[in-house]
């Protein structure tokens, strides 16, 4: 059993929700064979699944590599738009019943499902990604996004002619808010000059912002008619309205986030105006844990995915941050080492 330090407060969003729901309701892959004693991976995923290039593809690469490095077997159900809590607690036990553990989770809102489900199947080792559980069978992954995000506020800063920044959140909730904190600060103290607009696409339990692309266009193209001239979208799927207004015009920025989105195929030919991506390496929390169960040691506790350990960082697809990159690398040192504290709320 990991024994590490608790977080201070639980993160209570993810903003990889993508927009591509579900025609039909759940959806479900599954690798053959089953009951021959193998290890045995459920995966929850969120609303878009396995194909969304962010943050439930991130989490499939760690199964992948589950299945090829350790021969593991694997069934893959995806949340519907608009499903109940009821739903997403359904979805988990019908894996747990059917002998497959690990059980992940993949997503802010399997948490109050994984407390529940985890209670009654204590043998079952369950992974929750980007919220906190205090279960003893359950392996709560998180990451310090504030971290990756001040070093994409350091590269904006860098990058902007007039030093005119947007953020632009999915929704205003407390891990969007890591992120437009740390933003906010690398770029403040790269260049205290700066400004950092921030806008939020939508409110409280409105989740529509991380599945809106047309209001992260519209969010986008308003900076961009003011001047500025660096975006950072944390919106799932909305960034990607974001990332095409701004390649619309030439001479800006767009920074992406979760999976290295210069690589998405849906949005390759705006590669170009892609300076970076902030991404949360979800898949190696997902292998770490599927390694632990099979070698018999399963994973319980929380666990922070720090810049120290590759966490959280920032791509390098396209070769456009290799006139900063002595800056960024100082910066990273900084953090490292704990003479820069990234702030998690603004």
């Amino acid at each position: 059993m990991r024994r590490v330090s608790k977080i201070a407060a639980a993160s209570v969003a993810t903003a990889a929700l993508a927009f591509t729901a579900t025609a039909c309701g759940e959806s479900s892959t599954e690798s053959s064979g089953a009951g021959n004693g193998k290890l045995r991976i459920g995966m929850a995923y969120d609303v878009g699944g396995r194909g969304d290039n962010s943050f439930n593809d991130s989490a499939a690469r760690g199964l992948d590599k589950a299945k090829a490095e350790l021969g593991a077997e694997t069934k893959e159900l995806t949340a519907k738009s608009g499903e109940t809590p009821a739903d997403r607690e359904q979805r988990l036990a019908s894996l747990a019943e059917g002998g497959y553990n690990p059980v992940i989770g993949v997503g802010f809102a399997y948490k109050d499902s994984i407390d529940k489900v985890a209670a009654k199947f204590p043998d079952t080792t369950f992974g929750l990604i980007d919220s906190v559980s205090k279960h003893k069978n359950v392996d709560s992954i998180v990451f310090t996004e504030e971290q990756g995000s001040y070093l994409a506020g350091v590269a904006a800063a860098l990058k902007s002619k007039d030093g005119k920044i947007g953020f632009i959140g999915g929704v205003d909730l407390p891990l969007i808010k890591k992120f437009a904190a740390g933003f906010q600060q690398g770029v403040k103290e790269t260049d205290p000059k700066a400004s950092v607009q921030i806008q939020y696409l939508s409110t409280g339990s409105d989740l529509s912002g991380f599945g809106s692309p047309d209001k992260g266009k519209a969010a986008a193209k308003g900076m961009l008619d003011k001047g500025i001239d660096v975006i950072f979208a944390a919106a799932g799927g909305s960034g990607a309205g974001a990332i095409e207004a701004v390649a619309a015009k030439p001479g800006t920025w767009a920074i992406g986030v979760d999976s290295d989105q210069a690589k998405d195929p849906a949005l390759a030919k705006y590669a170009g105006s892609i300076m970076t991506s902030v991404v949360k390496n979800v898949d190696t929390g997902v292998f770490e844990l599927a390694k632990s169960v099979k070698d018999g040691k399963p994973l319980t506790g929380t666990h922070a995915y720090s810049l120290a350990e590759n966490g959280v960082s920032l791509t390098t697809t396209g070769g456009h941050l290799k006139d900063i990159q002595a800056k960024l690398d100082e910066a990273r040192k900084k953090i490292v080492d704990g003479q820069i504290k990234v702030k998690t709320t603004l």
